[in-house]
């Protein structure tokens, strides 16, 4: 996760590749959330689930939630759930539009610190992620 204006990267799970994103987007909020306060929250599609937006409202303390609903193979079909549903009715592109910040973020990430690990464990794996992260972080500020 990325602050928007400074796209200083305030979380970071570490994973192996590929395999969906979806089940560590909450362990990244709390990270983020327990970094800096975060007032609305712009996320992929692929995040779009009722416990993720409810979590963020509310146990976080997250003002606005905006992750597009995923129609799941029924386009036509409104969610039953209340943060979904308002999603499918109300959808603020607008505000929305804001979230190349996080592809922009990572960009930069890669270009001036490299998208290549060298490390060969998990552990070392996740230090050197960790190393990235601080470095991009310290040449921001």
């Amino acid at each position: 996760m990325a602050e928007n204006s400074t796209h200083l990267i305030a979380s970071l799970v570490v994973g192996l590749g590929p395999k969906n994103d979806s089940p560590d987007f909450l362990p990244a909020v709390d990270q983020a959330a327990a970094r800096i306060c975060i007032g609305r929250l712009l996320a992929d599609g692929a995040y779009d689930a009722e416990a993720h937006h409810r979590h963020c409202r509310e146990e976080l303390g997250i003002a606005k939630t905006i992750i597009p609903v995923n129609p799941r193979g029924h386009p036509d079909t409104v969610p039953k759930t209340p943060y979904r549903r308002a999603m499918k009715l109300h959808f603020p592109w607008r505000q929305y539009a804001q979230r190349w910040q996080i592809e922009s973020a990572i960009s930069r990430l890669k270009r001036r610190v490299g998208s290549a690990l060298s490390a060969r464990t998990d552990i070392t794996r996740q230090h050197d992620c960790q190393i990235h992260i601080l470095t991009h972080n310290l040449m921001i500020l």
